[in-house]
């Protein structure tokens, strides 16, 4: 841009530096080859480039193929008249100074020029001092032309960047953003960052971080290919006054796939999280923009990986993070133009990254929010289907619990008292006296029938097996106790293959085994902690661990957990543990219960691979 001259600077001395750019020169059109040399030695001592020629051709040839910045053009010319020139020149070439030179001092012939597009009027002979306030006057005035022109340009850019920026923070603070709104708000910004009305950038990239925040990866781009269809979609939204919603339905995807060179480079970054020092993660890392140039930057050091992969040994890192997290980064070159990356340029990209980071943060609020509600979904309709599933769950631990206790308490009692009834009547024949000892023989029968009965609830049934989801049965069991979870507050983490495996068992059989042993993790954490529930494939094997963080067992303990009658404060009676063995048994898979080395508890069920019909 022409540095614009200020309010002091309105004399008459500036140098012929401050008044042309580099390369602009001051062309004297006249065939008198006298006045042709006078003016061109009095012009080259005050500093400036001059050319000259003595006719329209020769005009029309430096006006193409050299920066005019002033025509000295004289009326009378051998091959044209000067006005018709000037009528044809004026318009085209509406930054070009024009001041007409002509023997004669008629007045309406110099009103005319003026009308036509001249600047100004000098007559022969041309008095120096004259010529020279003349010449100056008219480049001033070229040069505050120019520079007003940039100025108001510049001002509009700026104003419709606060426009869009304005509309984008409405559009964040008003809903959550789906994955889909996110992408489009994403690629909206990339296209503001290099269309000719927004920043200007040749290139952009956009590589935001994974679930985890393990790998940085490339996911949208736009360059060289796609900055003709961005600049029609900015000019159009100037047009029609657009807003941001016209916008993001402006943008078409096509333009992320015709450019096909910076999107195979977006997709080939990939940067382990903690790779500390490469140079996209120290960004994210310390929250900082760094700027590279030719392949350096200060106090890091540039990943030669990264320069071959851009291709470009000169651009800007910009982070994008919010309070609580790194969400990614924009990088942006001037690839094609080789332009410097300035200061005020990057001021300017971290306001856009800003917005960016507010839109990833708000779509990572809204998957984070109807994560929460399907999960409260599924446990209000597991707890509908399945309630009866946990009362039977928690009628087998107590009968269980209550008939352990009966075995002890009162069989034994009990058969010697029957016994030595039953021996009595042999040995008396009195009426009364029988009469008494059928009673209790019989009412002893009763008792031992009765624990009979208690015993045969919790006994083995015909399995029912189906082709059943592994990964959807765990996630059911979960949720029944996400409730009491929150309650006492343990945190879960369900860690499940990519492949849901299918088992051939009985679905309620094996969620009474994942509900025992659930239940069992969550009695261990009464202070809360972590319970995890994960699945692997390992050796033809499906195996699933649920671990606790909780008190665990201690070592005297641990071998009579599975006793069916002995009981503990952390692990209910034992009948649980036992149930769970038996129902394992039944589908041929193993069990196993360890201790944690950080504490806790690990419970393990391994099915067999193929285990259907």
């Amino acid at each position: 841009m022409v540095e614009l001259l200020s309010s002091k600077d309105t004399n008459l001395n500036h140098t012929a530096r401050q008044l042309l750019e580099k390369d602009e020169v001051i062309v004297i059109v006249d065939d008198s080859l006298e006045i042709t040399i006078i003016l061109e030695h009095f012009l080259t001592r005050q500093g400036y480039s001059v050319c000259k020629t003595g006719n329209a051709e020769g005009l029309s040839f430096l006006l193409d193929t050299r920066k005019v910045a002033l025509v000295l053009l004289d009326i009378g010319l051998p091959d044209r008249d000067g006005t018709e020139i000037l009528a044809d020149i004026a318009p085209k070439f509406p930054d070009l100074g024009i001041i007409m030179v002509t023997g004669t001092t008629d007045l309406q012939t110099a009103l005319d020029c003026l009308r036509i597009g001249a600047d100004d009027y000098l007559t022969k002979p041309v008095n120096l001092d004259v010529f020279n306030h003349t010449i100056k006057q008219t480049l001033k005035k070229r040069r505050l032309a120019i520079d007003n022109r940039l100025f108001q340009k510049e001002l509009e850019t700026t104003s419709f960047r606060t426009q869009f920026l304005h509309q984008l923070n409405l559009k964040m603070n008003t809903a959550y953003l789906s994955t889909i709104e996110l992408d489009s708000i994403l690629h909206a910004i990339l296209v503001g960052i290099t269309s000719d009305e927004g920043l200007k950038f040749n290139r952009a990239f956009l590589a935001l971080f994974d679930e985890g925040q393990r790998t940085l990866k490339g996911k949208l781009a736009i360059g060289p290919a796609c900055r003709e269809d961005a600049g029609r979609v900015w000019n159009n939204i100037k047009e029609h006054n657009l807003k941001l919603n016209d916008i993001i339905r402006s943008i078409k995807r096509d333009c992320l796939d015709s450019d096909v060179e910076v999107n195979r480079i977006a997709r080939s970054l990939c940067i382990l999280g903690t790779n500390y020092d490469h140079i996209l993660i120290r960004s994210c890392r310390e929250r900082r923009s760094i700027s590279v140039t030719n392949g350096t930057a200060t106090g890091v050091s540039v990943s030669e990986d990264l320069l071959k992969i851009l291709g470009e040994n000169n651009f800007i890192i910009v982070p994008l993070y919010s309070p609580s997290r790194s969400l990614g980064v924009i990088i942006a070159d001037n690839f094609v133009t080789g332009k410097p990356i300035t200061e005020e340029e990057i001021q300017a990209l971290e306001i856009f990254a800003s917005q960016a980071s507010l839109a990833i943060e708000h779509s990572h609020l809204y998957q984070d929010m109807m994560a929460k509600i399907s999960e409260l979904e599924m446990v209000t309709q597991e707890l509908e289907k399945n309630k009866d599933l946990l009362v039977e769950a928690e009628r087998y631990s107590t009968l269980g619990y209550m008939s352990a206790q009966l075995v002890h308490a009162i069989r034994n009692p009990i058969t010697s008292i029957g016994g030595t009834a039953r021996l009595l009547t042999k040995r008396t024949e009195d009426p009364g006296i029988l009469k008494f000892l059928n009673i209790m023989t019989q009412e002893t029968a009763k008792i031992e029938s009765t624990l009979e009965d208690l015993f045969n609830f919790v006994e083995e049934s015909a399995l029912q097996k189906t082709n059943q989801s592994l990964h959807d049965l765990l996630q059911k069991s979960v949720m029944i106790f996400y409730g009491t979870m929150k309650k006492v507050g343990i945190r879960y983490h369900l860690e499940l293959t990519a492949i849901d495996p299918y088992l051939y068992i009985d679905a309620r059989k094996i969620r009474q085994v994942f509900l025992h042993l659930i239940r069992n993790a969550i009695e261990a954490m009464p202070d809360g902690g972590v319970l995890k529930v994960s699945t692997k494939e390992l050796e033809g094997q499906i195996l699933v661990t649920i671990m606790d963080s909780g008190i665990g067992i201690t070592e005297a303990n641990f071998d009579r957990v599975t006793d069916p009658f002995f009981t503990t404060k952390t692990y209910g009676t034992g009948m649980g543990l036992t149930l769970v063995e038996q129902i394992v048994k039944l589908h041929e898979a193993t069990f196993s219960l360890k201790r944690n080395e950080n504490g806790g508890m690990i419970a393990t069920i391994g099915f067999k691979r193929q285990n259907s019909t």
